[in-house]
């Protein structure tokens, strides 16, 4: 199952007087996640370090990561590790960091840094990518109470549904569902009713 942010978010926190803004957002190729980073180091210019990761892809094939000046591997793979370990795809993060007058030794900046990022995702939370599948159902008036009860229990709402000669309800299952759904339906309504796929769309749910 992909993950991934909500939606951009902004995080902000200070410790031992420096402050880590962290900066997610949703990108899908490696150019936008170069050019909001770039953003990042416009905007802050100031700052003495912007350190960024990202992933992308559906199996996270892109990887990069990169700790702008802090000491090697206290602080980009510290924040791609946690992008990974939280199986998100397609977020580029950066980092802001203005250092406050206290060094923070090796330790402290891998917890500061990934630290930083786990709270902007825990802030913003998550959505599942799934692929859903429009399924059109055709049965009998009186079959249409027991499917929809069927229906309720699944937790599949009805898209749609017609009245005619006979019933035409739609729904959209997630595309994995799909042979389960006419296994069930066709065992539940003994073979009468008939099923065709449609078309299949990808869909944001929270979690």
């Amino acid at each position: 199952m992909n993950k991934t942010i909500k939606t951009d978010v902004i995080f902000e926190e200070e410790i031992k007087k420096s402050r880590f803004i962290c900066q997610l957002k949703r990108v899908y190729t490696e150019d936008e996640a170069r050019a909001f980073i770039a953003a990042v180091k416009k905007q802050h210019h100031k700052a003495n370090h912007n350190v960024s990761a990202f992933t992308i892809g559906d199996n996270q094939e892109i990887q990069r990561s990169s700790d702008d000046g802090e000491p090697s591997g206290t602080a980009g793979i510290p924040m791609l590790e946690i992008l990974k370990k939280r199986e998100l795809i397609n977020v580029a993060a950066v980092v802001t960091r203005y250092f406050g007058g206290i060094k923070l030794g090796a330790g402290g900046l891998i917890r500061a840094y990934a630290g930083s990022v786990n709270h902007a995702i825990d802030t913003v939370g998550l959505v599942a990518i799934v692929e859903q599948t429009q399924v059109d159902l055709r049965l009998d008036y009186g079959l249409f109470d027991q499917v929809s009860r069927y229906l309720t229990r699944a937790g599949i709402a009805i898209a749609n549904s017609e009245f005619t000669s006979d019933v035409l309800v739609t729904v959209f299952v997630a595309s994995d569902t799909v042979a389960q759904l006419k296994s069930e339906l066709t065992e539940l309504c003994h073979g009468k009713l008939t099923m065709a796929e449609g078309d299949k769309k990808l869909v944001e749910i929270e979690i």
